[in-house]
């Protein structure tokens, strides 16, 4: 006697589990640059990893510290004073050592025209507010 023939039960597809939205990063490369620029010497890559952990660690922190500014001040916008304030907290800025002096420091001329307002001909002032 012939038997009859079964459907073969075809498993279901597992879904892919929904990937978590990852945190935007830093690129390795900036990162990198950055460390190298300061160093001025080799880096090995294992200590390359832990500067990466440690860098992703004070930013977040960083902006964590910013934001609790920005919500004590009543407002839902970073400014810049929260900034300041943070570098204030962190001995970076101090009255010796002003905003305007670390800028000139550590950042290029092209940031710097940005950060700091210059007056020029015709009584402007770059960049506006």
């Amino acid at each position: 006697p012939l038997q009859l023939l079964q459907p073969k039960t075809v498993p279901k597809r597992l879904r892919t589990t929904q990937k978590k939205p990852r945190e935007p990063q830093m690129p390795r490369s900036l990162i990198k640059e950055i460390f190298r620029h300061f160093v001025k010497m080799p880096v090995t890559r294992d200590a390359f990893k832990v500067v990466e952990k440690c860098s992703e660690r004070y930013f977040r922190q960083l902006s964590n510290d910013v934001e609790a500014y920005a919500h004590h001040a009543g407002r839902k916008t970073v400014e810049a004073a929260d900034l300041e304030v943070l570098m204030r907290r962190q001995g970076l800025v101090t009255d010796k050592m002003p905003l305007n002096v670390l800028i000139e420091n550590y950042l290029p001329l092209e940031y710097r025209k940005l950060l700091i307002p210059v007056a020029v001909s015709g009584n402007k002032v770059i960049p506006s507010k």
